[in-house]
């Protein structure tokens, strides 16, 4: 229901997709009212793609996956990685010890070949996990006292490194992931234990290390995550009322909806609502598909299989869905604790890169259409370009002989095209009671603008 009803809304303009450039001189108050009416910056929309970081200590045990220490030390141990503790390293061992392995060696980290991988891969922005809920900050935080990047392990600004290497492409934008709690910290520990009324960890830790990371590295994603309690607690709406109002970044940041398990899914900037989160359906509201290259994790595992890891085909159809449903795509990369990217990984990200180089007319820019997928040939995804007067069907398994669309009509202008092919136009029919049919020619292999997933262009056609 709620599908149709976006769609109804946006074919008699009630409601539109295209995201304006924030006012910049409207005040936003600390209230969700106001804070959720700020329009989020067009970047971001246009955009459409962006990478996904997640490097920090856990990435030296490299099994399981992120959430190793607390697996290991928590209220609910795993025996999996109990037994991988008792079989490779010695009595006594703390999860401290990992940092100290937790080193960049020269000649093997290289944040340029990152950037270089980033921009290859035709995404538009990256988000680094400047702290996990292990507390680690990747950048030398006056508020982690040697347990940052500086002081034990790398011995380097982390953030630094990554974000002046992004910032190299005109094309790229930097973000920051910063999780709002910390398992083990004693300080958010008592604030648990009090029923969260006292509020000694937001004002001395997470805070604190927010507007710190903001001041020093500008990012224009600010993408928060771990928020048992509400946002009251965290204090979340004055935060971003600074950061909308007076922060270095406030024309162009973007933020989530992770400030407060109160408001997940429903306030923020995007919607993220879970991770992975990829509805099929038309949201009203801008909403990030967070996912991961390899399924079982989000830091690098070293006991990763090749089975593990998403097919190229599966991603290119994951971003056609996201997309077409008013969608971002975060895509994840674990790189390995001595900072190299997996070459499973890389690969990947320059199939992507590939094929965007043929297809991102209907990609970037682009904004839902009145149908987002069609009902009667399985497989079959809408984007539109209005600026273009184009629709564009993205088509998951090559067609044989003819393409059925129902949920184009066809006009005395309508022309099919195919994005990259060398072919000008393709012959179609149209029946108002059956749908365009669109004749397709041999075509050779080797003249196939690409392997996977391809999109017919439609021109003046409606829906």
């Amino acid at each position: 229901m709620a599908d149709i009803l976006a769609t109804y809304l946006l074919a008699f303009g009630i409601i539109g997709f295209a995201a304006t450039e924030a006012p910049t001189n409207i005040k936003y108050e600390p209230n969700w009212d106001s804070l959720d009416s700020r329009p989020l910056p067009l970047w971001y929309d246009q955009g459409k793609i962006g990478i996904f970081i997640h490097w920090g200590v856990f990435s030296v045990p490299s099994f399981s996956s992120e959430w190793f220490w607390y697996h290991w030390q928590g209220p609910k141990q795993w025996p999996s990685i109990l037994n991988f503790m008792d079989k490779n390293y010695p009595p006594g061992w703390t999860y401290a010890d990992f940092a100290e392995q937790f080193d960049t060696p020269a000649g093997i980290y290289n944040p340029d070949h990152w950037a270089e991988i980033f921009n290859a891969s035709g995404a538009r922005y990256v988000v680094q996990v400047a702290k996990h809920h292990e507390g680690f900050t990747s950048w030398p935080s006056k508020h982690s006292f040697n347990w940052n990047s500086m002081d034990v392990g790398p011995n380097r600004d982390l953030v630094a490194d990554i974000s002046t290497a992004v910032r190299k492409y005109p094309n790229l934008r930097y973000g920051i992931y910063h999780s709002l709690f910390e398992w083990f910290n004693p300080v958010y520990l008592q604030d648990e234990a009090n029923g969260y009324k006292t509020q000694d960890f937001p004002f001395t830790k997470s805070l604190p290390e927010l507007y710190e990371l903001v001041n020093a590295y500008k990012p224009d994603v600010v993408w928060s995550d771990g928020c048992p309690s509400t946002d009251a607690y965290w204090n979340s709406t004055y935060f971003l009322a600074w950061l909308y109002n007076e922060s270095p970044v406030k024309d162009t940041v973007v933020t989530n909806d992770r400030w407060g398990d109160n408001c997940v899914c429903k306030h923020g900037g995007f919607l993220t609502c879970s991770d992975q989160y990829n509805p099929g359906t038309l949201n009203v509201r801008k909403f990030e598909n967070a996912m991961k290259l390899d399924g079982a994790s989000w830091g690098y595992r070293r006991d990763m299989k090749l089975s593990d890891v998403i097919s190229i085909e599966r991603l290119l159809q994951t971003i056609a869905k996201t997309i077409s449903c008013n969608g971002n795509i975060l895509i994840n990369v674990g790189p390995t604790k001595d900072g190299t990217i997996p070459p499973i990984f890389e690969e990947r990200l320059h199939q992507m890169g590939s094929w965007l180089a043929v297809n991102g007319e209907a990609v970037y820019k682009s904004r839902p259409w009145l149908h987002q997928n069609d009902t009667v040939t399985q497989g079959v995804w809408y984007t539109q370009r209005e600026e273009l007067n184009a629709v564009y069907a993205f088509v998951f398994t090559w067609p044989e002989k003819v393409l059925k669309l129902s949920a184009p009509f066809s006009t005395p202008q309508t022309k099919v095209t195919l994005l990259g092919s060398y072919t000008a136009e393709f012959n179609y029919t149209y029946s108002p009671s059956a749908g365009l049919f669109i004749d397709i020619p041999p075509i050779p292999f080797n003249r196939m603008p690409c392997e996977w997933l391809w999109v017919f262009k439609l021109t003046n056609v409606k829906g």
